[in-house]
């Protein structure tokens, strides 16, 4: 059983997709319940061995301050009503792993009856804790976790805490201050790698009739709730374009960005010539493939499924509500991974320098990123089996 509550962009969702879809592939007679709320999990394509619970939508949004995405329901009704579904689905399900992404209690301790629940009638049932490499500053993440008693939840309920990403660039378990009975939990898988599922470079390449001699770059900024003064710069950036260059367009707008501002993005992309703007794609990473250079905001999935692709990228990170994309962004360009803008200081001139700088650019990064992350997360999972007498181990 694998949680995930997603409050905010594609990026968790993403992420734990691919894992529940590399587990399927690497254990036979695998059976994964996926309990979301993401509002976009009915837009992909889910393999056999997989289904989910789809819980109400919460929205985070840029303040960071909780609701109802789309129901007219109280906050503390919806937590309520979450945290029933979850209890529920492991009620009936009876995993014998729970895979539970970034948070040890969930959103507003909405796990908190599940993880109870488990321990006193299911008792052999294991969980993990899957982090990603960073959460936010370590003041802030240390503070929060402190307040949330989250130290302790980790020491009471989990068995093991996964790390999706590598100590050399971002200690997880000494930046936040773990204590020593975590920190010995603490396995650092590395990042990573999907699979194609669609179109690869070539027949996307083809697809969008681009010419040997035309540069491909691809702009995304994730779901894109908070994405369009990167897309509206991007564009701008266009008419600071050197006349030689041929460079065609494609802009991914995020299924999050408010219509208004969707419909902004198209009007303004009618002004320049190969640009062609989307909402959404289930295929980022043929997409992603078939540019030549990425400009992107900073988040896990998008900023790894770009380099383990070992292309060019230009990041202007989110800031706010949490530091986690600056710090990342930060320490990737500090290892000559990526070039970076501040938010603060992005302007379309700028950002097209830096677009054809990443173009033109060869240099070799500092520091090789290990992609093995699915494969060793997979390893740990199969660790944590417990064998029954006559009962076939099982990951669920």
């Amino acid at each position: 059983m694998v949680y995930s509550h997603d409050a905010f962009g594609l990026g968790n969702l993403r992420r734990m997709l691919a894992i529940c879809e590399y587990l399927l592939k690497d254990h036979n007679n695998l059976s994964i319940l996926l309990v979301s709320g993401s509002p976009m999990l009915q837009a992909f394509r889910l393999p056999k061995g997989l289904d989910y619970i789809k819980l109400p939508c919460l929205n985070r949004g840029q303040s960071g301050t909780l609701s109802a995405k789309y129901l007219g329901t109280e906050l503390e009704e919806t937590l309520k009503w979450r945290s029933h579904l979850i209890h529920s689905a492991a009620l009936h399900f009876k995993p014998d792993v729970l895979l539970v992404d970034k948070k040890p209690y969930g959103i507003q301790k909405e796990l908190l009856s599940t993880l109870e629940y488990l321990a006193a009638h299911l008792p052999n049932t294991k969980k993990a804790l899957l982090l990603r490499d960073i959460l936010d500053s370590p003041a802030k993440t240390i503070g929060e976790w402190k307040q949330h008693g989250y130290y302790e939840a980790i020491q009471s309920w989990y068995d093991q805490v996964l790390v999706v990403g590598m100590a050399e660039l971002f200690e997880v378990a000494q930046e936040y201050q773990f204590p020593l009975p975590i920190a010995q939990t603490v396995c650092y898988c590395g990042y990573i790698r999907k699979s194609f599922q669609g179109l690869n470079r070539v027949e996307l390449r083809w697809f969008l009739r681009i010419q040997p001699s035309e540069k491909l770059v691809l702009v995304t900024p994730g779901g894109g709730e908070d994405g369009y003064p990167l897309v509206k710069a991007y564009l701008a950036g266009l008419k600071h374009l050197p006349a030689p260059m041929k460079l065609r367009s494609v802009i991914l707008c995020g299924p999050e960005m408010p219509l208004s501002q969707q419909q902004e993005i198209q009007k303004q992309a009618l002004q320049y010539t190969g640009v062609e703007v989307q909402v959404f794609t289930d295929n980022l990473l043929g997409y992603l493939d078939a540019a030549d250079a990425v400009v992107s905001m900073g988040g896990y999935n998008t900023l790894t499924e770009i380099l383990s692709l070992d292309k060019r990228t230009v990041v202007v990170p989110r800031i706010s509500p949490s530091q986690e994309q600056l710090i990342r962004a930060e320490r990737f360009m500090r290892n000559g991974l990526i070039r970076a803008i501040h938010p603060d200081y992005l302007q379309p001139k700028t950002l097209m320098q830096a677009v054809i700088a990443q173009l033109e650019d060869r240099a070799t990064p500092s520091l090789e990123l290990d992609f093995n992350g699915l494969p060793n997360i997979a390893n740990q999972l199969s660790n944590l089996f417990v064998r029954h007498p006559h009962q076939e181990p099982a990951l669920a």
